[in-house]
This record gives structure tokens, sequence and C-alpha cells, in this order.
């Protein structure tokens, strides 16, 4: 019998009361030792805290984990069991010893080490990378990375399964160590999430686009402007009424825009393109090797329309939409573009990262909601943090240090390498570090997919909405995690 170095467990009753999970060197003889798997057949690299999961039996009588989002972490067997698998592994590769769980498997070399998942996992989760970010320096250099896998750009982001929105990935129709039967009675005690609003009637782009720039406006951002009705649009109604104390009818279309007549404007408006819009400075694309992007001046935008749509909280396809046959290069030229009204002012006192909800509340010192954000937070594979932390400082337009000794290594990649900053940089704009190192909330080159995708532990936020949000936050801000 071959020897394993094994994350050990042992989980007393439904309430993971024992805390203690170790490493050792284990011949799988003593059957009282037993093993967290992850759905794909992988060891837990971690042992979750008892806030962040539910421990139920499936049919078989092992204790299963459950994340709060109804989607399961893990499930206990037996040590011996699983390296029996690994010995039959093994011999289907030929090879006189299994590998171990963080042996780069064959078919995986471009993932290092540390992560040797499957190719259509990885194409499945959009925002795939092996490991969270690491520590940053204090000197505004954020130290880690989150790169985007490769393999996810031949799949259109819409067909993708984001495992956090309940959504099976293809592999789990594979067999798989845990032995997990889909089809099992377990009981899974979600959240009460409040369900999604839905408009009575058919209405217009325009009257959605006047519904999410009045609430913009109020403080209750609802992600990218794009016309459309959503969650992040939903919740962020809610959020106008606790802001607010006042009862919103998102119906009620003209009401909406006689509201905004007397807080902004129109939320559609004339812009002009300068010299400057036309000018950049931009880049010709991001590419996805980090010793590529590294060599660049900066993370800067792609192109006129990219950085417009940032400026103007939109869409990009939106701004295209509106603007249908534009030279969007040509200074001059009159455009249409949302008029969002000025960014929310104040001292924040303290924050709530709602897990659940997928949004990120922000309080004054009364204890008064000012401010809400639709946001990415936490994964299966690389949770969130639990409880209270702390902010300990804000960077704006951070550099970004990838060190593959801390982190893990990208593509041939084996030296520390200074991403330079800029929008399109792999924390976008906005760094406001907590206490616990690598943590943070953040900015994001994907502002579409905020409050859609999972971000690797930390608070992902659109640029815009980090960079409102870091200029009333400061040192000692109290973050609080919830499910």
């Amino acid at each position: 019998m071959m020897k394993k170095k094994l994350l050990i467990t042992s989980l007393l009753a439904a309430t993971l009361m024992a805390t203690a999970a170790y490493g050792q060197d284990y011949s799988g003889d003593d059957p009282n030792n037993t093993v967290l798997v992850t759905p794909e057949g992988d060891l837990l690299e971690y042992v979750p805290d008892a806030a962040d999961v539910i421990v139920k039996r499936n049919g078989k009588g092992q204790k299963v984990l459950i994340d709060h989002y109804g989607n399961i972490v893990a499930t206990e067997i037996p040590a011996g069991r699983y390296i029996n698998r690994l010995e039959r592994r093994a011999d289907n590769f030929g090879s006189g010893d299994a590998p171990r769980y963080n042996d780069t498997l064959p078919g995986f070399e471009d993932y290092g080490t540390n992560d040797a998942r499957s190719t259509q996992e990885s194409m499945n989760d959009p925002d795939f990378f092996p490991q969270r970010p690491g520590d940053d320096d204090g000197a505004g250099n954020i130290t880690g990375a989150v790169p985007e896998d490769e393999l996810q750009k031949q799949q259109p982001f819409d067909d993708q399964a984001l495992p956090s929105d309940g959504i099976q990935n293809d592999n789990m129709n594979q067999q798989d160590l845990a032995a997990i039967d889909p089809n099992q009675d377990i009981i899974e005690e979600k959240p009460q999430i409040e369900p999604d609003i839905t408009l009575t009637g058919k209405k217009s782009k325009f009257e959605i686009t006047a519904l999410q720039v009045f609430l913009d406006r109020e403080g209750a951002s609802p992600g990218v402007i794009d016309g459309k009705m959503g969650s992040n649009v939903s919740k962020a109604i809610r959020s106008y009424e606790k802001i607010t104390g006042e009862t919103l009818d998102p119906n009620d279309s003209e009401d909406i825009l006689t509201r905004l007549g007397f807080n902004g404007g129109l939320p559609v408006m004339t812009y002009e393109i300068t010299s400057a819009d036309a000018a950049g400075p931009y880049v010709a694309s991001i590419p996805e090797d980090y010793a590529n992007k590294a060599a660049l001046p900066s993370m800067a935008f792609t192109s006129v329309t990219e950085a417009l749509a940032e400026k103007f909280h939109m869409d990009e396809a939106y701004l295209k939409e509106l603007n249908p046959g534009v030279d969007f290069t040509m200074p001059g030229t009159q455009i249409k573009v949302i008029n969002p009204g000025t960014n929310r002012s104040g001292a924040v006192a303290r924050i709530v990262a709602d897990k659940a909800r997928k949004q990120l509340f922000a309080y004054d010192e009364a204890g008064q909601l000012i401010a809400s954000y639709p946001a990415s937070i936490g994964s299966n594979d690389t949770p969130s943090p639990s409880g209270i932390h702390t902010v300990a400082r804000v960077a704006f337009d951070p550099n970004y240090t990838y060190n593959p000794k801390i982190n893990f290594q990208q593509g041939n990649n084996t030296k520390v390498l200074t991403i330079p900053p800029g929008p399109n940089g792999p924390v976008g704009t906005v760094w406001i570090a907590l206490d616990k190192p690598t943590y943070g909330i953040h900015g994001t080159p994907d502002p579409s997919r905020i409050g859609r995708s999972q971000s690797h532990g930390c608070v992902r936020l659109t640029n815009w909405d980090a960079r409102e949000l870091a200029k009333m936050v400061k040192s000692g801000v109290t973050v609080e995690f919830i499910d």
C-alpha cells in the first residue's frame, strides 16, 4: 500500500464542532480516518468554517458538506477508499504509482501543479484560476493574480455554467470519487432570498434604462446599465427602498421619469466624442500570458467604445446599439450615452458583504444604508472570509504583482512579474485591502459579469462602483461577511 500525504478530517456531528484538520503520511490502514472529496473527485484543500457549510447525510450515510448557495462542497469518505481509487487511476495511466492530489495530471500541464482540474470544468467557470490572489506589498502593488483561463474564451459567456447559480458543470455527469447520487434526497437549507421583481406589461428598453439610471443615481447600483430587467435591478430596487424608506413602483415609468427630471435630467443624453476620447491611450488587446501583460505600458482599454461604456456605466454592446453605424474614433461625433449623475458621497462606517444575495451594502455611522452594489463574492474553491474584518488600506490604479512562489505558475512564467495598472488589470482600478491577507474589495475588467459569476474569495464590483465606494471608506472600516 502506497503512502499518501492526505488531508485527514475529523468531523463531529452536523455542526462541525471538531475544528482540527491535519495532514499526515497515511497508509489508509485505519478505517476511522476520512478525507473530504469534492464532487469532481479531488481532495478538498481546506476544512470549511462551520458557519460556511451545512452538514447533511446522503443516501449512503456519508456526510455531505453543502454551502449556503445549495452547492455540494465535499463528501466525507474513508481515506483508504480514496487511496484505492487513486491506485486504480494510476493503473489506467500506466504508472506504477497513483498521482498525488497535487500532481499535474496528463492534459493539465498548463494549470500548474496545485490545481489539476478538468479542462471541461475550466471552460465552464468564467473566472477560473488556480489559487486566490496573494498578499499586497503595501506599496500599491497587489501580489497575486486573477488569470482568465485561455479555454474560457472558446465559449460565449451566456452558455457557461455558473456554479454559484446552481447550474451543474458538464463534468458532474461523470463518475466521481465521492459517489454522489444526483437523485439522492439531501435536504438543502438555502437562505431566503427575495424573488426577482417582474414588470407588468411590455416595457421598452428606454423605460427599463430609466429605471436603472434612477437607481444608479440614488445609490442603489444596478451594475451595468443595459436596458434589461434582471436580478441586479431587482436587488437595487429593494436597496433603494431601504435607503430612502420609500416604496418604488418599477412599473410606473411616468413617475420614474418625473423623478429623474428633478434629479439630473433624462436618462439618456447627447455626448460629443473628444480628441482625448479618440486618442486613448489604448492597447490593441489584453494578452492572456502574464509575461506579455507585464510588457505592456498599461492595462488600458482596448477601444473607444470600451472606455466610453465604462465612463457612462454602460454595457458596451448597449452603447453600440444606441448608436448604430457610428464611427466612435472620430472626434466631434455626437452620440447617445447614459446620464448616470454624480457619485455618492459620505463616510462609510460599516460594509456588509452578503454572499447569498451577491450584494455589498455600505452603512454610515448611524447605521443608515447609504449605498449598495451588486457583487461577485467568493466561490466554492476559494470561498470568501467569514465574520468581521476591517479595511487595511485603499489603492487606486494599483500595480499587480504575479509571484508563482506565492500563488501559482501561469503558463511558462516562473519569475515575479509586475503587471501595470489599468482598468483591464486583474483587480481593475481599485484595491480595498482587508486585514485578512490576500483578500479585498476590488474592480474588474468584466463589469457585465458582476453579480452573475463567482469571484475567488474577494469581493468584486464594477470599476465605477469600486471607485465610488473607495472614496467613502478609510482604514478601520468594518467589513462583515454574511451567508
